[in-house]
């Protein structure tokens, strides 16, 4: 069975997460918006339900999905977004009402980077948002570069050299690219992206643990703040190559950009 209902599995770090990325003050999503996960020891990935609201999420708003399963979809050129909507049913349970207990539609944002995390480490949890300042920069003429540079210190620190992928529509659409980008990522870099910026859409924040997620979604958002800023009195000024591999480069800095991807 691809996708299965089993609250037992929810953490109690994934659901303090998803309710507090759906605080209103935060402005990261509204309505039924973004979508959280946690890869299990297993493999497997349990993530919001399509449908649930992030800030009054419980236990009962997640289904979990077999990773390999749910992308071989991805990898397979003649499967439809049917056929990826059928396979996030969780046959096992349905809703009070009646409805089918599915996987978000943005499931595959989660899945592929589940199973390149098997391959290569350092991420168990995702948060999937839609910031609306972060989304004005990608729905603007500026969304493929504004982050190509870094811009300040404590951006480099939390977030790092974040990934960049043009708009595809949601479902199998994007997760084909979005699974293409993220690979060509970790072959350059030897990781996963910390950040990835969806163009028109959202962000996507990867880390080890609930708070490292919740530190670089927070952090991107002061981001696209400062870089509004800047772009609206003449233009971006960023650091320079040199000065941010300096940066990285010192012990301290390592230090910290750990500490705060494990939420320390």
């Amino acid at each position: 069975m691809p996708t299965s209902w089993n609250p037992g599995l929810v953490s109690d770090d994934l659901l303090e997460l998803t309710r507090l990325l759906g605080q209103p003050g935060l402005d990261l999503a509204i309505l039924a918006e973004g979508n959280t996960s946690e890869l299990l020891d297993d493999g497997r990935l349990v993530v919001k339900a399509s449908g649930a609201n992030l800030a009054s999420s419980t236990k009962e708003d997640f289904v979990v999905v077999d990773v390999d399963e749910v992308m071989a979809l991805v990898d397979d050129p003649g499967a439809s977004q049917a056929d990826l909507t059928a396979v996030l049913v969780a046959q096992d349970a349905s809703r009070d009402d009646g409805s089918p207990r599915r996987g978000s539609i943005e499931t595959l944002v989660h899945a592929a980077v589940a199973r390149l995390a098997r391959e290569v480490g350092g991420i168990r949890f995702v948060g999937h948002t839609h910031p609306t300042q972060v989304v004005g920069l990608l729905a603007s003429v500026h969304a493929a570069d504004a982050w190509s540079r870094i811009v300040y210190s404590d951006e480099a620190v939390v977030i790092g050299h974040p990934l960049f992928v043009p708009y595809a529509t949601p479902g199998i659409e994007l997760g084909r690219l979005y699974d293409e980008r993220l690979r060509e990522y970790v072959a350059e870099h030897g990781r996963l992206p910390q950040l990835v910026l969806l163009g028109n859409h959202g962000i996507v924040a990867t880390a080890p643990t609930a708070a490292g997620v919740e530190a670089v979604s927070l952090m991107a958002v002061k981001g696209a703040r400062v870089r509004t800023i800047a772009l609206s009195v003449g233009g971006l000024a960023p650091l320079s190559v040199a000065d941010v591999a300096k940066f990285f480069a010192r012990d301290d800095v390592a230090e910290r950009r750990t500490n705060l991807a494990r939420g320390r």
